[in-house]
């Protein structure tokens, strides 16, 4: 019969499992109240580096993050810099009447692409994906057509 190398055993055996999970049911009563402070402050600050994470990708503050969750969230947030940004155009000093017009109708079409986001949420995920594409690129032009209003 020839024999087994090292390499061809199995690392986690049945046998070893039962005797690991014995070990921990003793040790656990123990361990646990030692332990539990550390990893309840690891796991907060884990979830705090991913809330920052995601917040600086959205290009929001953190304690806005909750305002813009869900599927869309991003396109929300989009979409709040762009209203931001509009009303930095509106009441800029020397705005002209075809940047308050511009102003005006982007308003609007912002107000709209909200609401489509907003029912883009309740679609199945082929139309949602779709709808967000759309959005995505309405905004897009948008924003293109903003930024040279500015200035920029």
């Amino acid at each position: 019969m020839a024999r087994k190398k090292v390499a061809d055993l199995p690392l986690i055996t049945p046998a070893k499992a039962k005797n690991a999970i014995a070990v921990a049911k003793v040790l656990a009563p123990a361990v646990l109240p030692v332990v539990a402070p550390y990893l309840l402050k690891s796991a907060a600050a884990v979830r705090d580096g991913w809330d920052r994470r995601k917040a600086r990708r959205l290009g929001i503050s953190v304690d806005d993050l909750g305002h813009y969750s869900g599927r869309g969230g991003a396109l929300h947030a989009r979409i709040a810099g762009a209203a931001s940004a509009i009303a930095e155009l509106r009441t800029k000093a020397d705005a002209t009447h075809q940047d308050r017009a511009f102003a005006d109708e982007a308003d609007t079409r912002l107000r709209q692409l909200a609401a489509a986001v907003r029912a883009a949420e309740r679609m199945p995920a082929a139309r949602r994906r779709a709808a967000h594409r759309a959005v995505g690129t309405e905004l897009d032009q948008l924003e293109d057509r903003l930024l040279t209003a500015l200035g920029v």
